[in-house]
């Protein structure tokens, strides 16, 4: 059905480069006629809402450590309040999306926008806005010296161009794409149930391997460690901290983001064994030296995730290009005749994972530090072995990590199809009214986003700002 949508019959010209045609029956408004400020305040009494990427505004969970990192304050009446239906924005990340409809009345960061939106379906709206072609926008309408410190401009923003279909044509629109991303994402959780089977396998090959060696028959002894049990007889638990002649954590600072320059990493660009170079985030040569002051990694380093969802999660650095690490991310350097190829499969074996789990839920704050990380008792065979180990591991794992990547890789283009369908279908170049018509009466619930898509803004890691900070702004 979705491959059979076509363009609409008839289309007019709107005079905005940007927009160019758009059907012929639709209306074109500028912004600022359909929303109105709002900056109602002292009402510590309600609930406290956030707003993520590709969730919109949410109720915050006070107790999910995993939700988002800003500080709440103790005093509430400076937040602004959000009553249902409004339009509340992250005006520091607009242009990232990060805006949505308030599902109840709240309270909302005095860094936020918020707005009564007049648009007949809101649902329609929010899908609009928040589109691939309508975040470029907001970007355009966002004012800054770099990215990562762009603030909306509200003037740039009442500018933006909004099409409008008939009532009808909204509410079509709503329903086919929360039908198509119902079935879009059924069939990315199933390929991420495959992934979650493959790394099963892929872990209980690790286990065995660094717990019990290669040899079936080995005598065993207890290891002293109770998640561990026993080891053979002729191997050692030791610690980290010998294994290592460096073991630190990326720099504490919050970054002047640059446009370019040297890449900056954090927890969410460790990814299974592998890093992601630098794809956003970058330094400026000068600062990348102040943050090597404290950890410069070197190829062949091991990275811990020790912040955030992904806590424990490994990888090695095996680039020599030069990169800087934020605070979520712990490094160690092996001791000469340690290969990081051994310590790297030791530290994904489920003992090790569990261990690094329970420190972290021992804190104050979800997180793992260096000298938990540097007491963590691992299984230690002899030298020889560790290179057997490592080389038998390698070869039983490659056929996996290609499978995986494979299938990570058909899930990022079913994500990018679904952002490519969503901007063609709200902004006319696809007409949905006949493929509504042949759904079923009743439809699917919408499909909860994938974890993956459903960032908060503690995910994005923007070191740390404290939104209740900027107070500045513009009126509307």
């Amino acid at each position: 059905m979705i491959a059979n949508l076509k363009p609409y019959s008839e289309y007019k010209e709107t005079g905005s480069k940007w927009l160019g045609a758009v059907p012929a029956k639709w209306e074109v408004r500028n912004l600022r006629t359909l929303i109105s400020k709002r900056a109602e305040r002292n009402r510590a009494d309600l609930p406290l809402l956030s707003v993520a990427r590709e969730k919109g505004v949410f109720v915050r969970s006070l107790t999910d450590a995993d939700e988002n990192h800003n500080v709440i304050p103790e005093d509430l009446s400076n937040y602004k309040m959000a009553r249902a239906g409004n339009l509340v924005i992250n005006k520091m990340k607009a242009w990232q999306g990060s805006m949505g409809i308030a599902p109840c009345d709240g309270i909302v960061s005095p860094a936020y926008y918020v707005f009564d939106f007049r648009i007949g379906n809101k649902a329609f709206g929010l899908k609009l806005l928040r589109s691939k072609p309508y975040i470029a926008h907001f970007g355009r309408a966002s004012d800054g010296v770099r990215v990562g410190q762009w603030d909306l401009s509200i003037p740039g923003m009442r500018q933006i161009p909004v099409l409008l279909p008939p009532p009808d044509e909204q509410a079509a629109i709503v329903r086919f794409l929360d039908w198509a991303n119902g079935r879009l994402e059924r069939a990315i959780r199933a390929k991420r149930k495959v992934i979650a089977l493959l790394n099963e396998q892929k872990q209980a090959i690790i286990h065995r391997a660094v717990t019990r060696g290669l040899d079936p028959s080995v005598l065993l002894k207890p290891s002293g460690i109770p998640w561990l049990g026993d080891i053979p007889e002729h191997w050692e638990a030791a610690r980290l901290k010998f294994m290592v002649r460096r073991i630190t954590d990326g720099e504490h600072i919050s970054p002047v983001v640059a446009d370019q320059g040297i890449p900056l990493l954090s927890a969410k660009d460790v990814r299974d064994r592998m890093i992601l170079m630098g794809v956003d985030k970058f330094v400026t040569p000068e600062q990348a030296r102040q943050f090597w002051r404290r950890c410069r990694p070197q190829q062949g380093d091991v990275l811990i995730v020790s912040r955030g969802a992904t806590i424990g999660r490994v990888a090695i650095v095996e680039s020599s290009e030069p990169f800087c690490l934020m605070g979520s991310v712990i490094l160690c350097n092996c001791r000469e005749g340690y290969s990081h190829g051994f310590l790297y499969y030791a530290l994904n074996a489920h003992h090790a994972q569990t261990s690094l789990w329970f420190t972290s839920a021992s804190s104050a704050q979800q997180a793992i530090y260096i000298k938990d990380v540097a007491e963590l008792r691992l299984p230690l065979p002899p030298g020889d072995e560790r290179t057997v180990i490592e080389k038998h591991l390698d070869d039983s794992l490659t056929p996996l990590h290609a499978a995986i990547s494979r299938l990570d890789r058909e899930i990022d283009l079913l994500r990018e199809y679904r952002t490519r369908l969503v901007a063609d279908v709200v902004t006319g170049k696809l007409d949905v009214r006949a493929a509504v018509a042949k759904l079923p009466e009743e439809t699917d619930e919408a499909e909860k986003l994938d974890d993956a898509d459903a960032l908060t803004e503690g995910d994005e890691e923007t070191g740390d700002v404290d939104l209740d900070a900027v107070t500045q702004e513009a009126e509307a």
